[in-house]
């Protein structure tokens, strides 16, 4: 079982997964419905959103802008949406419950993360035995125990002198004297050294028996003519000496289950003794792009717009812990929804847009004609709520689906995909964290903001030290609407704002972009 994994989660689940469509009493389970829309409207799409036609339903924004010293865009006022069709209540032009119903059904942002996570450890465990040069960017499935002492043996810290005994020290002949090497890493077990003595020896080669301290060689001095070794410091016994299981001994737990292996966890595994690793494999994911409205190429043009998500769905993903497949555009059509929805074999599906309730989101018909279960429909966070997690039927892959609008469909990765994906991989739970704001930032009346932000360190004086301390703190960016990418693009991590706002100076919660803490090294992190 992977770590962190309880007993009870798969019926967590299982209890939490609806079907879509089986009481047509229920708002939350009607098709088509979109959970948490209101009528709180944003601005129209740039030119780098996605899923933002005068015929689909997008997301909206809060209403409610930052403080004007963090650079937020102005407030908008509901129903004055320019040019996206949003002004109206898409759910009711399409038969579906009022906002205000949808909008009592969401959950909220918190507890949706929460789920996502659980859902993830309560997928069945698989594990794979790699070789160690396969395994890097993967999680250990078992506890990485030593299987030797490190050092094994004791060992030389430093190039110097092994000596026995106070000073000064003989050298013998042939060893230790001008020209001669010594004691070497990686010979046998050196015979014992007598008293009084003292021979050359090599970082990492083994301490005869005998031996008090190993003296560097900046730290003595050889009379070539008497033979004799003289310490130029105090020697203490033990001193430059690594003994045998000092790191670990044989058996020592190392790495819990659940750690993601770096370079340097590829480095411990080898020295305590492992050819190859038991680790749960990489997630695989599967990336459908919706819309009839979306260029690949060239500048927008008579009404179409180029695809935000498409490029960059995938490296976040890949950035994420998933293997992902090439996205694939399926415009405006059901049917070829539905068919790439039960034919798919990986673990997680992504759509992009549609998730809404307008003439042309198929998101949510489509997956109550399947009889996939809803775990999250619609998530009380600006921006992205129309977000949702669903499991497909007969123990099929997950689904999220994200919101057609670029900020809004990262908030929609960074709270339901991230975590999930975390569970599937095998992976620890990432540990929260609080960052001091430096401004003000207005918040929805009743909805969790995620707000694009930069970290900084700002150099306080010592009184009459002339010394500085770094006091580290986080600055929200502008450009900060559901349809916009230039904000995220500078950011490296999100401020979790709760409902009301925060004050300058207040502690906020950060959510990392997956390049701002890790790891440049992770195979496909940006490709």
């Amino acid at each position: 079982m992977v770590a962190g994994q309880s007993s009870r989660e798969p019926r967590f689940v299982a209890q939490s997964q609806p079907r879509v469509g089986a009481s047509a009493q229920s708002p939350r389970q009607s098709a088509g419905h979109s959970s948490g829309q209101s009528s709180e409207h944003g601005p129209g799409p740039s030119a780098g959103s996605s899923g933002g036609s005068p015929h689909r339903s997008s997301d909206h924004s809060s209403g409610h802008s930052a403080a004007p010293s963090s650079g937020h865009s102005p407030d908008q006022k509901p129903g004055n949406s320019p040019g996206n069709g949003s002004g109206h209540d898409s759910g009711r032009s399409s038969g579906q419950a009022p906002a205000r119903d949808r909008r009592r059904q969401a959950t909220a942002w918190r507890e949706a993360r929460a789920l996502a996570a659980r859902a993830g450890r309560g997928a069945a465990p698989r594990t794979q035995r790699l070789p160690l040069d396969r395994t890097l960017g993967h999680a250990l499935a078992e506890p990485l125990a030593a299987l030797t002492d490190l050092p094994s043996f004791d060992t030389s810290a430093m190039d110097g002198w092994v000596v026995a005994g106070p000073g000064p020290w003989v050298l013998g002949k042939g060893e230790g004297g001008s020209g001669e090497l010594g004691i070497l890493a990686g010979h046998s077990t050196p015979v014992p050294l007598p008293d009084g003595d003292g021979v050359r020896i090599a970082t990492g080669a083994r301490i005869p028996a005998n031996a008090t301290a190993v003296i560097r060689s900046e730290h003595a001095h050889v009379d070539e003519a008497k033979g004799l070794l003289y310490a130029q410091r105090r020697v203490v016994p033990g001193q430059d000496i690594r003994p045998r299981g000092q790191e670990c001994r044989s058996g020592d737990q190392l790495l819990p289950a659940g750690t993601l292996v770096t370079p340097a966890v590829l480095g411990l595994s080898a020295a305590a003794g492992y050819d190859e690793l038991v680790t749960v494999p990489r997630p695989r994911v599967d990336v459908l792009v919706l819309g009839d409205e979306l260029l690949t190429a060239g500048l927008p043009h008579d009404g179409l717009i180029r695809d935000a998500l498409g490029p960059m769905i995938g490296p976040w993903l890949r950035a994420l812990g998933a293997e992902v497949s090439a996205p694939r555009r399926l415009g405006d059509d059901a049917e070829a929804l539905q068919h790439a929805l039960t034919t798919s074999d990986a673990d997680l599906v992504i759509t992009t847009g549609g998730t809404a309730a307008g003439p042309v989101d198929h998101v949510h018909p489509v997956l109550a004609k399947i009889g996939a279960g809803l775990l999250v429909d619609g998530v009380t966070v600006r921006p992205g709520h129309p977000m949702l997690l669903a499991r497909l039927p007969s123990g099929g892959p997950y689904l999220v689906g994200l919101p057609g609008n670029p900020l809004a469909a990262v908030s929609g990765l960074l709270t339901l995909a991230e975590p999930l994906l975390r569970g599937l991989g095998g992976r620890a739970p990432e540990e929260p964290y609080r960052v001091v704001v430096r401004d003000e930032v207005h918040g929805h009346p009743h909805d969790t903001r995620l707000v694009p932000v930069v970290h900084r360190v700002r150099s306080t004086e010592g009184a009459g030290s002339g010394a500085g301390t770094g006091v580290e703190h986080v600055v929200p960016l502008h450009y900060n609407g559901p349809a916009m990418l230039r904000g995220i693009a500078a950011a490296d991590g999100l401020a979790v704002v709760p409902p009301g706002g925060v004050r300058s100076g207040t502690e906020v919660e950060i959510l990392d972009l997956p390049w701002a803490s890790a790891t440049p090294w992770t195979e496909g992190c940006f490709t």
